[in-house]
């Protein structure tokens, strides 16, 4: 770049740097992986040492066929009590057979072996817990994501891999978090490529319903070949922009600041920056509002939240070097020459 070049850039900084944060929470408001309304009180219950607000909240999302919403709480549960475990131990102690703890002892079982150098022969023991979980509650999709994690892992054949997922689309058709799953064990980074990977989500996303978060799962397999250390030569720049341009059009259906898509938004985020495409991703992250998450950050650094903050300032810099030095606007709608 000329120096001519790099004085109009810094310049263009300069003018339109500050309105560009119109719609951004400060900082110091950022939230990381925050909990739901029912989650949160349920947490600080189990900080306690108290396991009854957990099993509460979990029995409702059964018996309530809250399948999303449970895969969700399970996971954080399983994270809770892997930090925290004396109110798991209570619940194990007084009701051992309780089909939300099954669930729960079986996630943590899964990712404590993950976590494992002995990871294959730990995921291997540990189907027998994920099965009993299964016949707890027989309608329920999450502990056949629950298996196909522990497949992949396990190292599981295709054949039993598609066993497993056939299972869980009997339950629930379009649940995100066994197509999650199923990404994952389809993808160049286990036992797939970046194209098989890319179709299954391409198709994923053609057969879900209107609002569904299944339609953000092309830009899913976008983020696994973008940083992926095998180049995806199969997959063209066009592809990976029809999946941000999916996944920008799911965000907008809705509100900003909902934490329930924030996880999306996140990825989304990411996969516009790897892309170049920064007024997209200033979109973005006044959409994410307060709510940062540890997914897809933790996959590229230590600090997630610490990361958002920096990626938020790169993002701002960006947008106001590509507008014009005169006129222009930097406040949100604007529209980025």
């Amino acid at each position: 770049m000329s120096v001519l070049g790099a004085f109009v850039r810094t310049a263009r900084m300069i003018r339109h740097l500050g309105p560009l944060g119109a719609g951004l929470p400060p900082d110091d408001e950022l939230l990381l992986d925050a909990p739901d309304e029912r989650l949160a009180p349920a947490l600080v219950a189990a900080g306690r040492g108290e396991y009854d607000p957990a099993a509460k909240l979990l029995a409702h999302t059964r018996e309530a066929a809250e399948w999303e919403n449970r895969d969700r709480y399970v996971l954080r549960f399983a994270t809770f009590a892997a930090a925290r475990t004396e109110w798991f131990d209570a619940w194990q102690g007084a009701a051992p057979h309780d089909p939300d703890l099954l669930l729960v002892k079986s996630e943590l079982a899964v990712a404590r072996a993950f976590a494992s150098p002995a990871r294959a022969e730990l995921l291997r023991d540990v189907a027998p817990l994920i099965a009993a979980a299964a016949e707890a509650e027989p309608g329920d999709p999450v502990p056949w994501r629950i298996a196909l994690d522990q497949a992949r892992g396990a190292g599981a054949p295709r054949g039993a891999f598609e066993e497993l997922w056939a299972q869980a689309v009997r339950r629930s058709p379009h649940h995100y978090g066994c197509h999650v799953s199923a990404l994952q064990y389809l993808s160049a980074a286990w036992y797939g490529s970046h194209a098989e990977c890319f179709s299954f989500a391409e198709r994923a996303a053609r057969d879900a319903l209107p609002g569904s978060l299944l339609k953000a799962l092309p830009v899913r397999a976008a983020l696994a070949c973008l940083t992926s250390a095998r180049a995806p030569q199969d997959i063209p720049r066009a592809r990976l922009d029809a999946a941000a341009d999916l996944a920008v059009e799911l965000s907008r259906t809705y509100e900003a600041a909902d934490p329930w898509p924030a996880e999306v938004r996140n990825l989304l985020t990411c996969v516009l920056v790897e892309l170049e495409r920064w007024p997209d991703a200033l979109e973005q992250l006044r959409l994410i509002g307060p709510y940062a998450t540890s997914f897809p950050w933790d996959r590229l650094v230590e600090d997630p939240l610490e990361h958002f903050v920096e990626l938020r300032a790169t993002v701002r810099l960006e947008v106001a070097a590509s507008l014009p030095l005169l006129g222009g606007s930097g406040a949100p709608g604007a529209h980025y020459a």
